[in-house]
Parts: C-alpha cells; structure tokens; sequence
C-alpha cells in the first residue's frame, strides 16, 4: 500500500467533554489546541496533530495514549505539579516510581498522568 507510506497519518482518542480537555490540553499543558465542529486538535511539535473527538460512554485506556519528550523530566514533573497536575504512583514488580512519580532506571526515565477524561500520558526523558 505505496499510497499510505506518504499519508500524513495522525491519532485520536476520545474524551466524554471536550470543554474540560480543550482547557486542560490548551491552558494546564499550555499545547496549542483549536477546536472545529465538536472535535479538538491538538496541534504538537514536528507537525504532528492529535484529535480528541466526544464520546459519551469513554472508558479511558490503560495504556499511555500520548507522551512528551522533554529535556528534563524532574523539572517538567515539577512545573507540571505546579499548574495541579498529579502523577501517578505505581509500586509494581515492573513499574515502580519514586515519590515524585517518576520511574529511574528501568528504561528511559519516566512519569505519568492522567486527562480529566482518564487518558494516560507521560513525560518522559529524550533519547538524543
């Protein structure tokens, strides 16, 4: 399928309010967002989108859906916390995270949260 290779492909997930994601992705996260007949795009860096679309009975995933790579994961978590955001805590055989949430030295290091409709997302250190 040659014709899919130069798609510009693009994923979604659903939330049951689009209001509350648009401010959380928009003002908590400070992406850029725009929002068009009921559907919200989040417009991400290297010209990626993603489209949040409205979904009255949501279960959200227990997968991450979406993750950042940042410079520095302590400080994202840190400034993120601040704007009220909350990591979540695991304390598994495969995942377990510090008090600040983040997980060190089991692959990259990483942190986890969640959307107001429950989605997991995660900051996590850049490869180079």
């Amino acid at each position: 399928m040659e014709m899919l290779k130069d798609s510009k492909a693009f994923s979604g997930f659903a939330a049951p309010d689009i209001a509350k994601m648009k401010e959380f992705y928009g003002q908590t996260l400070g992406l850029n967002v725009t929002e068009e007949h009921g559907l919200l795009t989040l417009h991400l860096a290297g010209g990626a989108n993603v489209l949040i679309y409205p979904k009255a009975d949501h279960v959200p995933a227990t997968f991450t859906v979406l993750n950042f790579p940042v410079g520095d994961v302590d400080q994202a978590v840190d400034e993120l916390g601040k704007r009220g955001v909350r990591f979540e805590k695991y304390d598994g055989p495969e995942i377990k995270t510090d008090e600040k949430g983040i997980m060190r030295g089991n692959g990259p290091t990483i942190a986890w949260f969640k959307d107001p409709a429950g989605n997991i997302l995660s900051v996590l250190e850049a490869t180079r």
